[in-house]
């Protein structure tokens, strides 16, 4: 049996995704409050999420005006529950990010031999010099 706070957000997520078969909410009680937990097709994340975050903050500003009249804090938590793709986008960032760190630090050393040389032709010339 769903509350009034799952039909709701369930109602407006269902009213935005394209397979509104495979929305899920879930619904916990902690000290902190009532924690919402929303699960969609991967295909919806983004249109749950919206640009800039900004569909999932309103959803969340939703709860909090019915939190309000019920007397409740709730928090909303979206479930990207497409592991394939994640996993693949981690692993790709970790690759370009090792390949980007090995590149920063080979450049690293050879601006820094390159200013370690000039220094020491500037002091050399310093030292020539009768003062």
């Amino acid at each position: 049996m769903s509350t009034i706070d799952q039909q709701f957000v369930e109602y407006i997520v269902k009213s935005l995704v394209g397979h509104p078969d495979d929305v899920v909410i879930e619904r916990i009680i902690d000290e902190k409050g009532v924690l919402l937990t929303l699960t969609v097709n991967p295909e919806d994340l983004g249109r749950v999420i919206g640009k800039r975050g900004m569909t999932a903050q309103s959803l969340r500003t939703l709860l909090r005006a019915l939190g309000t009249k019920n007397d409740a804090r709730y928090n909303l938590k979206i479930v990207n529950n497409d592991d394939d793709r994640e996993n693949y986008t981690i692993t790709s960032n970790e690759s370009i990010s090792q390949s980007v760190d090995e590149t920063t630090d080979e450049a690293v050393e050879n601006d820094e031999s390159d200013y370690a040389k000039k220094s020491r032709k500037e002091l050399a010339e310093l030292d020539d010099l009768d003062i």
